[in-house]
């Protein structure tokens, strides 16, 4: 990007942050604004970028670690650990189902893609996004326990799916495929990025509470430290490879687990910088990605999106979430906040990076997924949460047993200058 190219960025961040406030309960986010100011650039010939542009790619992985690095450090893990069983459903049970049904509706659907291809789709499509879902997961009137499921799910699954995404992309073709085994590689990935991330996160914690209470370290400093140590457990989870999303946010799990009063304090500034990444990355899919991915739309690409977003996600979760003892309204709830965003846009530009075959129509779906997601979780994501906080209530005053277990914050949640 040139310096034209970042002062346009800068200027819709900056007009964005100007009415944040009083645009809080507008249907318009910050995610919708950035993606229609990447549209209109590009339009325009004003901001002109494209797949060869260095640094693509690195930005929207960045982005993504350092969002769920933050994002984990605000879990309480006591908590997690009594209220397991709606995060390890959704992942053990959820995350499968909804890679299983994606792809035999894909396949049906894009009937020439092959089931290889289809997979790949249903794979790179099925990780939920926790910048997308930052409104609800930052509404202290939504349970507790509905939030960090929803943090936890979002933050785990999409280096969970990555060994699949890589296993398909090589049946389907492309030029990623491992020589080793699959399940060896699987359990390397997941394995290697678990240990580093904890390994790290627990390290600079440790540091940095040493340092403090010694009176080492500026406030500032134990800051930009701290976004050090989200980027060490990405970087050495690669460099040793390990998934670098998990290292991430096992990292933070870790960091926040033993930070002096869970870190709240040292995280505001990688949290921001996280938000600073994710808008530059919705830039950039607005302004290149886009562009690349809607090119002669058909109506099988978009019902297939359509699809994603709604039975595609709703089906899995309520069937995840049989026998737990959550309301009909709370499986809804949690079905149709799965957004798609960073993750499905990392994952994409290795089926092009990849050369696998028809793979724009594959990023095509993708495009339109996630343009088709920024709007419609954006636009429902506050109204949706105050509504379900508001029932959540009223249930709790009128049973005994409410259909959720406690409803108090997440320990130490700062609630976030920008919404999605």
């Amino acid at each position: 990007m040139g310096a034209v190219d970042v002062a346009v960025v800068a200027v819709v961040v900056v007009g964005y942050g100007l009415l944040s406030r009083r645009s809080r309960r507008w249907p318009v986010t910050m995610p919708m604004v950035l993606v229609g100011a990447g549209v209109v650039t590009h339009l325009l010939g004003i901001v002109r970028l494209d797949l060869s542009s260095s640094g693509i790619g690195i930005i929207g992985e960045a982005a993504l670690a350092v969002v769920l690095f933050s994002d984990a450090v605000r879990i309480d893990v006591s908590a997690l650990r009594r209220e397991r069983g709606l995060p390890v459903r959704l992942l053990a049970i959820g995350l499968p189902l909804s890679v299983l049904l994606g792809t035999v509706v894909v396949a049906a659907l894009l009937p020439g893609l092959g089931i290889a291809a289809a997979a790949l789709l249903a794979a790179v499509l099925a990780p939920t996004d926790p910048a997308l879902g930052q409104a609800v997961i930052d509404d202290m009137s939504v349970p507790a326990r509905v939030r960090q499921s929803l943090n936890v799910e979002s933050g785990l699954n999409d280096g969970l799916v990555l060994p699949v995404v890589l296993f398909f992309l090589a049946l389907a073709g492309g030029r990623s495929g491992s020589e080793q085994s699959w399940p060896v590689f699987a359990l390397q990935q997941i394995g290697l990025g678990v240990g580093v991330g904890v390994a790290v996160g627990a390290v600079g914690a440790l540091a940095l509470r040493r340092a403090l209470a010694s009176g080492w370290v500026d406030g500032l400093y134990a800051q930009l430290s701290t976004l050090g140590v989200a980027v060490l457990a990405l970087t050495v989870a690669l460099a040793l490879g390990g998934n670098g999303f998990v290292a991430a946010f096992t990292g933070g799990l870790a960091f926040g687990a033993l930070s002096a009063d869970r870190g709240d304090h040292l995280i505001e500034y990688t949290e921001d910088s996280g938000q600073l990444l994710a808008a530059i990355s919705f830039f950039l899919f607005g302004n290149v990605l886009l562009p690349t991915g809607l090119q002669s739309p058909t109506w099988p690409v978009v019902a297939c999106a359509v699809f994603t977003l709604t039975a595609g996600r709703l089906v899995p979760v309520g069937l995840a979430l049989l026998g737990s003892g959550t309301a009909l309204r709370t499986r809804l709830f949690i079905g149709w906040f799965g957004p798609r965003g960073l993750a499905s846009i990392v994952f994409g530009l290795l089926l092009l990076e990849d050369e696998v075959p028809r793979a724009e129509q594959l990023f095509s779906v993708i495009a339109y997924t996630v343009l088709f997601s920024v709007v419609a979780h954006g636009a429902t994501a506050g109204w949706g949460a105050r509504r379900f906080g508001a029932w959540y209530e009223a249930s709790g005053r009128s049973r005994p047993q409410v259909p959720m277990a406690e409803a108090e914050p997440v320990a130490g949640h700062r609630t976030r200058g920008w919404r999605a």
